[in-house]
């Protein structure tokens, strides 16, 4: 686990916890797991997004365990650090992402996995659930994901190919000029539910999240939801590579993981497209990363079982 070693010198204060003092081991079971995926190899342009998990942990030590708005100390729940799998890329890798995700599901209520880039949203869904016509995908994303081949582009065309539903699959901040119609024809051809970024113009945030939650959740079945932060507006994602100016802001982006995690139908969230040696000097893409961690850790905070 990265330690607060790569941090600049941070002050001590017995009575201010830092965040990754919650991520202290890794526990057989907890309320939260997080899991680094280093992958980069496929991507579609060249990334050290293996670089990443590393960083976000780092990061947390920016960060205290206490949500004033909703009054939630995140000490009170348990959490676990599984470390990072080694090699995620390729076939290879994604065997090695099966075998080790195996137990996640009936030993905790929450998986957080770190990017690499957007290809372990197949490598991980298709970890914990073998049946993929029996889950629902909600994507926070600039793109559609739907490209052919093996790459950062393709997770969730390989998730429909495997038995994914496009009907249980929602695509929220959908970005104009970032996606061929090509693309957008075969979102549309496989009935994938898609709110584009003109929508959220009009539309709360939380009330999207809301409708997605229901239409990939259909009565109560088990939820993935990948965080690509390159949907978010470049100025606050700079260390994502396909980030584009007009996305959303950070702090939608942290409404969608907190009420992500508040839903006990959601077992996996992904954090993916961050290039963290691209970042600016005050790393404001990574301290996101970082955030989303503990927004969704707040969430699970709520949940009433």
């Amino acid at each position: 686990m990265e330690s607060q070693a790569n941090t600049p010198n941070l002050a001590h204060d017995p009575k201010w916890q830092r965040a990754i003092t919650l991520f202290d081991g890794a526990r057989t079971s907890a309320d939260i797991a997080l899991v680094g995926v280093p992958a980069f190899e496929t991507c579609l342009s060249k990334s050290a997004a293996n670089l990443t998990p590393g960083a976000i942990r780092a990061a947390l030590s920016r960060y205290s365990t206490y949500s004033s708005t909703n009054k939630i100390e995140l000490n009170g729940l348990k959490f676990s650090d599984l470390g990072d799998i080694e090699k995620p890329d390729h076939e290879d890798g994604e065997k090695r992402v099966a075998a080790f995700l195996k137990d996640v599901r009936e030993n905790y209520k929450l998986l957080i996995a770190l990017g690499g880039d957007n290809s372990i949203t197949y490598s991980v869904t298709a970890g914990l659930w073998p049946d993929l016509s029996k889950i629902g995908l909600i994507t926070l994303d600039a793109h559609h994901d739907l490209r052919d081949g093996i790459s950062n582009g393709s997770p969730v065309w390989r998730l429909i190919q495997d038995g994914l539903s496009g009907k249980n699959i929602v695509q929220i901040g959908i970005s104009d000029f970032a996606n061929s119609k090509a693309y957008a024809d075969r979102a549309n051809e496989n009935g994938v539910h898609v709110v584009y970024r003109d929508t959220l113009r009009k539309r709360p945030i939380s009330d999207v999240m809301a409708e997605a939650l229901e239409i990939a959740g259909n009565g109560g079945q088990e939820i993935y939801v990948d965080l690509d932060v390159d949907v978010c507006d470049r100025s606050v994602a700079p260390a994502c590579p396909a980030s584009v100016p007009g996305g959303i802001s950070a702090d939608e982006l942290r409404q969608v993981a907190h009420i992500a995690g508040s839903d006990n139908r959601v077992r996996a969230i992904d954090i993916t497209e961050i290039d963290s040696s691209l970042d600016t000097e005050d790393q404001r893409t990574v301290r996101l990363a970082a955030l989303l961690v503990l927004e969704a850790a707040a969430g699970v905070a709520k949940r009433k079982s």
